[in-house]
C-alpha cells in the first residue's frame, strides 16, 4: 500500500554543502511512496536579512549545528528507497514546490557569475515574497511571478567518488538549476548506490535560464515527490519529461560539450520513445528541439534540450 511520509525541515535531517553515498538515511520508504520535505536558502549568516526576526529558528539552528562542506546548499536526505540498486533508475515525480518564507535573496559574488570582470563588488538584496499572490517584489519595485522549483534533486554519488560538493551538478543530478524541473515534471536519475539515497534542496522562487549573476531568487522551500524504482529503463545521465516535452540534460565544464551531450542524450531517448534511427532523431532535434542554457555558474555548465512530445 502506497504511503505518504513527511520529513521535518530541521538540521537533523539535512546536509550542508555536500552529497555522499552511504550516509544514514533520514527515512526509508517503499518504491512508489510519496515524500514531503523542505529546505532552507543556500548560504549562511552572510545571506540573512538584517531583521533576524524574519529568519525561521530552524534555519539559524541549521547554520549553527551543521558542518559545511564544499558548497553552500542545504539539502534534505538521504531518503532510502527499498529495492533500489546500482544500475536501476529512480523516477522522481515532482508533485509540489512552494515557498516557506516571506523573503528570499539574490546576490552578486565576484569572481563567480557569468560576468566576473564586469561586476567586481559584492551586492545582495532580500526581495519580499508574497506566496498568497504568487509574486516577489524586487527592491526597485518590479513584481515578478513566482515559479518555484528545487535547484537540487539528486541520488547519492557513486561511492568511489567520496564526498562531492553540492555546487557541481554531475551524473547523479545535484545542482542542475533547471527551471523546467518543477511540479508536473518527472525526473529520471541513474542509481549509483544501494537504496538510491535521494536528496533535495536549494529552493528557487524564480530563475532565468543561465542564472547569470550566480543566484536565482534563493528561498526556503517545501514540496512533495513520488519516488519509484524503475528497472525497465537504463540511464547514465539525468533525463526528464513534462506533460508536453522531453527534456535531455548536458553537464560539462565546457558549454559546447554540455550542448553536445544534451543533443546526444535526446537522440538516445528518441530511439526509446519513438523508435527513430539516430539520423532521423538528429534531424528532428534540429527542427523542433530547443537548446537552452540551464546555468553558467555551477562548475559544470548546464544545457538542456526541450523537444515537444506532439512530434513523436
Amino acid at each position: 500500500m502506497i504511503q505518504h511520509h513527511v520529513i521535518p525541515t530541521q538540521y537533523g535531517n539535512m546536509l550542508w554543502g555536500y552529497l555522499e553515498a552511504g550516509l544514514p538515511p533520514v527515512l526509508r520508504i517503499e518504491s512508489g511512496d510519496t515524500v514531503e520535505l523542505g529546505s532552507f536558502p543556500a548560504g549562511g549568516y552572510e545571506c540573512l536579512p538584517c531583521d533576524r526576526n524574519r529568519v525561521p529558528p530552524e534555519y539559524l539552528e541549521a547554520i549553527e549545528e551543521l558542518e559545511q562542506g564544499a558548497g553552500p546548499h542545504f539539502v534534505t536526505g538521504p531518503v532510502y528507497v527499498e529495492g533500489a540498486m546500482p544500475g536501476d533508475v529512480l523516477q522522481v515525480d515532482i508533485l509540489e514546490a512552494r515557498p516557506t518564507m516571506d523573503w528570499g535573496y539574490m546576490a552578486i559574488q565576484p569572481p563567480l557569475g557569468a560576468l566576473p570582470e564586469d561586476f567586481v563588488e559584492e551586492r545582495m538584496v532580500h526581495p519580499d515574497i508574497d506566496a498568497k499572490r504568487g509574486i516577489t517584489r524586487l527592491p526597485w519595485g518590479t513584481e515578478i511571478d513566482l515559479d518555484p522549483f528545487f535547484g537540487i534533486m539528486a541520488v547519492a554519488p557513486p561511492p568511489e567518488w567520496g564526498r562531492c560538493g553540492s555546487s557541481k551538478p554531475m551524473a547523479f543530478g545535484g545542482n542542475m538549476d533547471i527551471k523546467e524541473l518543477k511540479p508536473g515534471t518527472t525526473l529520471y536519475l541513474p542509481v549509483f548506490a544501494k537504496g538510491a539515497q535521494f536528496f533535495a534542496g536549494d529552493g528557487h522562487g524564480v530563475q532565468g535560464d543561465g542564472e547569470v549573476c550566480l543566484t536565482a531568487l534563493e528561498m526556503g522551500i517545501a514540496g512533495r515527490f513520488r519516488l519509484t524504482v524503475r528497472r525497465d529503463i537504463s540511464l547514465t545521465n539525468p533525463f526528464a519529461e513534462s506533460v508536453t516535452h522531453l527534456i535531455s540534460i548536458g553537464l560539462n565544464e565546457d558549454l559546447d560539450e554540455a550542448a553536445r551531450q544534451a543533443v546526444r542524450e535526446m537522440i538516445l531517448h528518441l530511439k526509446r520513445y519513438a523508435q527513430l534511427s539516430p539520423e532521423q532523431a538528429y534531424m528532428l532535434c534540429s527542427v523542433v528541439g530547443d537548446l537552452r542554457i540551464s546555468q553558467l555558474v555551477d562548475g559544470n555548465k548546464g544545457v538542456h534540450m526541450m523537444l515537444p512530445k506532439r512530434y513523436l
